[in-house]
This record gives C-alpha cells, sequence and structure tokens, in this order.
C-alpha cells in the first residue's frame, strides 16, 4: 500500500477529563500516525492533552471551544481548516464524543434541562457532523479502503432503550442514533463512512469493584481505529460494544 502524501487528521470532539474514550481516542490515533485536532469545553484539559501527545511524539493542537453551540463549531472547525490545512493534512476522521447526561425522574427534569440535552446531544451533533461532511467531500478516495472519510458517533446503551430517569438522554441518543443512520445512508455512496457505536456509558453500582464489567476506553478507540480502515465493501454502520461480563 502507497504512503499517502499528506498527513491524516482526526477530529475529536469531546475529552472529559482526560480519561475516558475521546482522550483515548486521540492517543491511540496520535500513536497510529494522525494529527489530531482536540475539541471540547475546558481549556485546561485540552491543552494538557495536547501536551501529552506532542511530548510522546505526536501531533497534536488544542482547539477549545467556550459551548457547543452551532457558531463555536462552526468557527473551531474554520481554525482546524486552518491549522491543518491541504494538500499537506487531509481530515479523514472525527469523532463526535459529546454528551450531556440528565439522570432525573422525568417530573424532575427542568425545561432548562430539557433544551441543554437537545443543544448538546442533538443540535450539536447536526453542526458537527455538517462540517466533517463538507471536508470529507473535498477528499480524494483512499485506498486501499476506498473512503473519503469516516464519522463516527459515541452512544450509549440509551440510544436503544429508555430507563426510569434517562427520558431527557435517552431523547438525545435516540436522535443520534436516527441522525447517524440517516447520514450513512445519504453519504456512504459518496464514500464517506459514517457510524454509531453503542457502549456503555450508563453508570452502574459495581463499577469500582469489577473491572471486568466496565468498557475500556482505550479498547473503545482501537474499535474506532478499525472502523476507519474498513473496506468500503463491509463498511459497519451500528457497532454494539459489550464487556464480556456485563448483563444485558
Amino acid at each position: 500500500m502507497a504512503t499517502p502524501s499528506y498527513r491524516r487528521v482526526l477530529v475529536v470532539a469531546g475529552l472529559g477529563k482526560g480519561s475516558g474514550t475521546g482522550a483515548s481516542t486521540a492517543r491511540v490515533f496520535a500513536k497510529a500516525g494522525y494529527s489530531v485536532a482536540l475539541v471540547a469545553r475546558g481549556a485546561d484539559a485540552v491543552h494538557t492533552l495536547a501536551k501529552e501527545l506532542n511530548d510522546s511524539g505526536g501531533e497534536a493542537v488544542a482547539f477549545p471551544v467556550k459551548s457547543y453551540s452551532n457558531e463555536d463549531i462552526s468557527s473551531v472547525w474554520g481554525d482546524i481548516r486552518s491549522r491543518f490545512s491541504m494538500p499537506q493534512y487531509s481530515i479523514r476522521a472525527a469523532v463526535f464524543n459529546i454528551g450531556y447526561g440528565v439522570w432525573k425522574p422525568f417530573l424532575d427534569i427542568t425545561h432548562e434541562q430539557v433544551q441543554e440535552s437537545l443543544q448538546t446531544n442533538v443540535a450539536a451533533a447536526f453542526s458537527f457532523s455538517r462540517e466533517a461532511i463538507l471536508d470529507f467531500k473535498k477528499n480524494d478516495i483512499e485506498q486501499p479502503s476506498g473512503a473519503r472519510g469516516t464519522l463516527i458517533f459515541t452512544g450509549a446503551t440509551a440510544s436503544l432503550r429508555g430507563n426510569v430517569v434517562t427520558s431527557a438522554f435517552a431523547a438525545g441518543k435516540f436522535a443520534i442514533r436516527g441522525l447517524s443512520q440517516s447520514l450513512a445512508k445519504e453519504f456512504g455512496k459518496q464514500n464517506i463512512h459514517v457510524e454509531r457505536t453503542g457502549p456503555l456509558l450508563e453508570k452502574h453500582p459495581d463499577w469500582e469493584t469489577n473491572a471486568d464489567i466496565r468498557l475500556d476506553p482505550d479498547n473503545i478507540a482501537h474499535s474506532y481505529l478499525y472502523l476507519t480502515n474498513q473496506h468500503r465493501s463491509s463498511w459497519t454502520w451500528e457497532l454494539d460494544l459489550r464487556p464480556a461480563h456485563e448483563k444485558w
């Protein structure tokens, strides 16, 4: 396989506290040779992870944002394009790892929390997807995968079923699942791979004492890297990741 003349770029949005799926994805892709654009609220965490990756021999740039509004997402993508410009770079992967959890009985949920959940879990996903797909459409088809780019959404158990305290959260995750499926069908024909994973991100009472029922963020990230390398003749749309000892 011929080495491309450009450096592949991953854009990952949502880093948590630096120890979850978003941060692990950045680390795994950096080790695989990707340059990494880190997008998240909280400048300290973004800059700390960027320094870690750069000190390890990778190339990462922090892009902190004040919010996940359409305006801020569009603006930060403009900054990313300026920093990782073609033809030296090519944005080939984007991971939407943003989420806003509301864990309350339905009648205790406020209007403001509903609006924040819809903005963060749904509207931001639309904005992020639009920017990623616009970039992918500029790309040549890469061999041997036959893809222009891969867009991955981090899901949750709440993407598939609601529970007694997840009405607002599940509504947002259901929406992302529908969005990802629609985009996969629309843009697959343009050789753009859209995928949603379903790792268990909800709290579990045994997490602290039983590691076998937890998903390991590093292994989720390796699954994401695998998805970006799939040949277009056999693309995954939905990958439901489950620990071996989980009761589900």
